[in-house]
């Protein structure tokens, strides 16, 4: 017997044939061929292979196996054979793949718009610092004791986030303590100079020689082993260059303010280079809880060194800014600005640098360093020569080189650990 399941496509004279011959015996390849469509060898009744993932359009219920056509030993619905046939522009994968690339999109949208957050929160901390960092210093002009309070503020802040649990307290060990000892120390050289260096000049030129910083870097990181290739010792010329140039043409040099910000520059290298020379064995503690316990270890460091070298002024200063200022408060809302955006812009760069690559964070720093100059100069109206505004755009850009040639620098020593 021959049981034959039948869909719409099924050609009409095949059937015609299989009603008029019914008692007769059936022999597959005898059957007539009616299609239009051009004889195919390799097929003798002109269908293709039915895929594996699909049901035929014709089941033949026979004593012999699988036929070499393609056909199933399995019946087959009408209604399956008619969601075969349909056609295949918008099946349930496509439509699965294209809620997939929304989602993406909207992932990549909501990523960017919350880095676009903490550039502009990271940024405007830092103005906000600068600013009222240099109000408070033009009437107290004691930055040992301003850079200790800022340095508390951002220890109280890390106390209260582990206190009341907003963010996890990192696991503190003897053996972290001391690896954490020479970076501290660095962190605070490099503060503590920078606020020297901003007590004396203005902060536009400050931020001049600290984007020196790269030159520094290459230098210490040199004799200590490191290679750099030839781009990277180019690129640090235009920032030597910029830089003397704005040095000889500052309206405030003082030569204290520029030594204070080359110190810094030299604190916070070094701090860099320690850090991950002797915190490698640390990597699970992030950023923000490394810069927190920093923080605190620093304060120790500076506190009792300020006391020694300006604790003896504090006080007739206080009167002085006060008498200054006219209103307590307003001297005191300075301060505590100074200190409290101070913790958090180091914190939303801490943020941004969890989130992008070290390269897009270079040049974001770059720029941040734009922007603060600029910013600063229009509040408090420093005069700008032509030749000063040069030599600190030709620095800055130096600075741009220097990143881009080591970010190179990074990729070939990774193709290079790959191969080996």
């Amino acid at each position: 017997m021959i049981s034959l399941n039948l869909s719409p496509s099924l050609n009409p004279g095949l059937l015609l044939h299989k009603t008029r011959t019914r008692q007769q015996p059936t022999r597959l390849s005898a059957l007539p061929f009616t299609n239009s469509k051009p004889f195919n060898h390799r097929y003798p009744l002109g269908l293709s292979p039915i895929r594996a993932d699909s049901k035929p359009l014709l089941s033949v219920s026979l004593t012999n196996p699988v036929y070499s056509s393609g056909f199933s030993r399995k019946p087959r619905s009408i209604a399956a054979a008619a969601a075969t046939n349909s056609s295949d522009s918008n099946p349930d994968g496509d439509y699965e793949k294209s809620d997939l690339g929304e989602a993406e999109k909207k992932e990549k949208k909501a990523k960017t718009l919350q880095l676009g957050i903490v550039f502009g929160l990271w940024y405007f901390q830092n103005i906000v610092f600068n600013i009222f960092n240099k109000k408070a210093l033009n009437v107290f002009p004691y930055p040992w004791l301003l850079a200790s309070f800022q340095l508390f503020a951002g220890s109280i802040w890390m106390l209260i986030l582990w206190s009341f649990k907003l963010y996890p307290c990192p696991k503190i060990s003897k053996p972290f303590i001391v690896a954490l000892l020479g970076p501290a120390l660095f962190h605070t050289v490099g503060h503590i100079s920078a606020c020297v260096s901003f007590s004396k000049v203005a902060v536009s030129f400050t931020h001049v020689i600290k984007s020196a910083e790269p030159v520094f870097s290459v230098i210490f990181s040199s004799l200590l082993g490191d290679s750099y290739p030839i781009a990277v010792w180019l690129s640090i010329l235009p920032i030597v260059m910029g830089c003397s140039l704005a040095a000889v043409t500052e309206v405030s040099f003082n030569i204290g303010g520029l030594s204070g910000a080359m110190i810094s520059n030299v604190g916070f290298v070094l701090r860099n280079i320690y850090s991950k020379r002797s915190l490698q064995s640390f990597k699970e503690i992030d950023g923000l809880n490394l810069y927190g316990c920093i923080s605190i270890l620093s304060l120790l460091y500076l506190f009792p060194v300020a006391i020694f070298v300006e604790g003896s002024h504090w006080v007739p200063g206080y009167h002085k800014a006060i008498a200054t200022v006219g209103k307590p408060s307003t001297f005191y809302f300075w301060v505590l600005l100074s200190g409290v955006f101070y913790h958090l812009y180091n914190q939303s760069s801490y943020q941004a640098l969890d989130e992008i690559s070290p390269l897009t964070f270079s040049v974001g720093n770059t720029m941040k360093r734009v922007v603060v100059i600029v910013s600063t100069v229009l509040v408090f109206r420093n005069p700008v020569r032509p030749l000063n505004a040069l030599g600190s755009a030709i620095a800055i850009f130096g600075t741009f080189l220097y990143s881009q040639a080591t970010a190179k620098k990074k990729k070939i020593e990774v193709g290079g650990d790959k191969k080996n």
